[in-house]
């Protein structure tokens, strides 16, 4: 995992999808809701392709399987706590073990 702080206050790390089934769409949902609550603006990213961290369908449209890399980017004064929960999200073996910190 690597992280990287812009100047532009965006907080980018990189995080391998560790499930056995990928990011299909119930982790796809929690990640879009987790992304939602934060007032930074989040991306998810796969190679050249960005998309929105709030929009189910579009994290789907990465096609994210076990072991794929992922990388998060936030920019806003939340950033580096949203990124933080979502890789959490990301890394973790079962998806219903990670209960995110923040609250709605």
């Amino acid at each position: 995992m690597t992280k990287d702080v812009s100047t532009d206050g965006a907080v980018e790390k990189e995080f391998t999808v560790r499930s056995e089934l990928g990011l299909h769409a119930r982790p796809a949902g929690r990640l879009a809701s987790i992304a939602s609550r934060f007032e930074s603006e989040i991306s998810l990213g796969r190679g050249d392709e960005w998309v929105s961290g709030a929009s189910v369908l579009s994290i789907l449209c990465l096609a994210a399987t076990q072991g794929t890399i992922l990388r998060v980017r936030a920019i806003g004064q939340d950033a580096e706590q949203a990124v933080m929960e979502l890789g959490a999200l990301i890394e973790s073996d079962d998806e219903d073990s990670v209960t995110p910190g923040r609250k709605a």
